[in-house]
């Protein structure tokens, strides 16, 4: 009994797997650019960990939220300007899930 490798198969799920990594980044990065300039910057609190080190102390919290606000209030862009980033942003997070979608219905389907 030997074993055959479909190289051609193995090109093809290499490729649609650096496709749809770098298309996924891609938006992704987009859609976070565009809702900082939407002024909406997201400020996360990082999680806490039973034994563990936590990232920030709280006065650096604070501090990032109020460096957001204080970005917010700077920015240059008209309310229709911000309308359109915002829009823009969510289109390119919509664009992720549904790259991640088709692949998880490729998975599932094409078997």
């Amino acid at each position: 009994m030997t074993v055959g490798i479909d190289w051609f198969a193995f090109v093809q799920v290499f490729i649609a797997a650096i496709l749809a990594a770098s298309t996924v980044v891609t938006f992704y990065a987009i859609g976070l650019r565009l809702l900082v300039r939407a002024g909406r910057v997201p400020v996360v609190v990082p999680a806490t960990f039973t034994d563990a080190l936590t990232v920030m102390t709280a006065k650096e919290q604070k501090r990032a939220a109020k460096a957001a606000k204080k970005a917010a209030r700077k920015n240059p862009l008209s309310a229709a300007q911000k309308r359109v980033a915002l829009v823009g942003a969510y289109c390119s997070f919509v664009v992720c899930g549904l790259v991640v979608l088709g692949g998880l219905l490729l998975i599932l389907f094409n078997h």
